[in-house]
């Protein structure tokens, strides 16, 4: 059977996801996928046969959401004062709408390499070298992302605390590991 290959419509839904994750906001998101589709038409010329359609286009999402990061940043610089919104939420009834509100404040919580880390690579189903790709770092560094960012969110699983820790609490609790049989893998230092 013959796959075709994805059609930019096909990963709408995709795009607009991972937008969510990295904004946390419907509207933000749909600006960013918008910025994303006029950037990869502008861009269409450097796409090279054979490439991952829905890598590249993740690509060029992530890209502008940091450049968009940028900007926002140069601004508050200039900006007199910052208005700050609250959301204001409702507990649910539901046991399981109550656990999803707390998986998605953990996540929401997690520092942002980490979250668009597993974003991509438990929602998005991007393999480990693709997510790197996105990220544009190495997939040494994408695995550590993940690797933390599951732990945080383990912690609130077993009750042993009602947020991720913070990096600095995390790097206290991580154990130490060292190099056994000339780097042939980490082993528990005792």
């Amino acid at each position: 059977m013959l796959r075709k290959r994805p059609d930019v419509l096909d990963l709408l839904v995709p795009l607009r996801r991972y937008a969510r994750s990295l904004t946390r906001d419907s509207a933000q998101a749909d600006d960013l996928v918008h910025d994303t589709l006029v950037r990869a038409l502008e861009r269409q010329g450097t796409l090279r046969p054979g490439t991952n359609l829905r890598t590249w286009l993740m690509t060029v999402l992530h890209n502008a959401f940091i450049d968009d990061q940028r900007r926002r940043k140069v601004e508050a610089r200039y900006a007199d004062a910052l208005g700050h919104i609250v959301e204001e939420a409702t507990p649910p009834a539901q046991e399981g709408h109550v656990r999803l509100a707390q998986v998605r404040e953990a996540f929401g919580r997690l520092p942002a390499e980490q979250r668009e880390a597993l974003h991509l690579v438990t929602i998005e189903g991007l393999a480990y070298q693709e997510a790197a790709d996105v990220l544009g770092i190495p997939i040494g560094t994408l695995m550590s992302r993940l690797g933390r960012a599951r732990a945080a969110l383990r912690t609130i699983e077993s009750g042993s605390a009602s947020r991720p820790p913070a990096p600095e609490e995390e790097a206290r609790a991580a154990p130490r590991l060292r190099v056994v049989d000339g780097g042939a893998g980490p082993a528990r230092a005792s």
